[in-house]
């Protein structure tokens, strides 16, 4: 039986330890690498081509989705697994779309990656239910423009509509007429709402994955 090379990507040393104790225990894997970034993954890539690459989605720095595209670009048979503690579409569809094989979250490791890894070793795609779920509710939707994003993202961080404004070098009613426009893309009851909606869907980052 051939060993199924692994590289893994993660920011979070304990998440690290975590996936390296349950490769371990598996006769058909062996950990051949794990680095801490998106950068360092592409290097690592490039030098030990994994079978299998475990990318974390949010890190600092490089994201897990634009270390994925890079991977891809020069490795277009590289098969990468996402490891996200998001469940939202907006994000699972990045990372589908940038050509990731599967999708786990990291609250179902121990319960799903190991099946996922020979999954994906094999050729086949996997995505968690809720995560497909996810993508069927929002088929269709309009996306958010990067400007609205923006936006959402600074009231987000707490600022009223006229400090947006401000920093962004336009009226407050400018400001206004991008949050109604965001309320009814996302189908939100005020801006507490469309934030955490907006959380929920992966479109803006957790405080605690920034």
């Amino acid at each position: 039986m051939n060993t199924i090379r692994i590289l893994a990507v993660d920011d979070h040393p304990l998440l690290r330890e975590g996936v390296a104790a349950l490769i371990a225990g598996q006769s058909d894997m062996r950990l051949v690498a794990e680095v801490s970034s998106g950068v360092e993954a592409i290097t690592q890539f490039r030098t030990v081509k994994p079978d299998i690459t475990l990318l974390d989605i949010q890190m600092p720095g490089m994201s897990g989705i634009d270390a994925l595209s890079a991977i891809r670009r020069e490795f277009p048979h590289a098969r990468v697994i996402i490891l996200t503690t998001y469940g939202g579409d907006v994000l699972a569809q990045r990372a589908l779309k940038a050509g990731a094989y599967a999708y786990v979250l990291k609250g179902s490791v121990r319960r799903e990656l190991l099946d996922t890894i020979r999954a994906v070793h094999s050729g086949h795609r996997r995505i968690p239910p809720e995560v497909a779920s996810a993508l069927a509710a929002h088929l269709g939707d309009e996306s958010l423009s990067e400007r609205e994003v923006e936006v959402l993202a600074l009231v987000a961080a707490g600022n009223s509509n006229r400090e947006i404004g401000a920093r962004l070098a336009v009226t407050e009613e400018t400001i206004k007429a991008h949050m109604k426009r965001i309320a009814a893309k996302l189908g939100a009851n005020d801006r507490t709402h469309a934030v955490t909606l907006a959380l929920a869907r992966g479109i803006l980052p957790s405080p605690s994955d920034r």
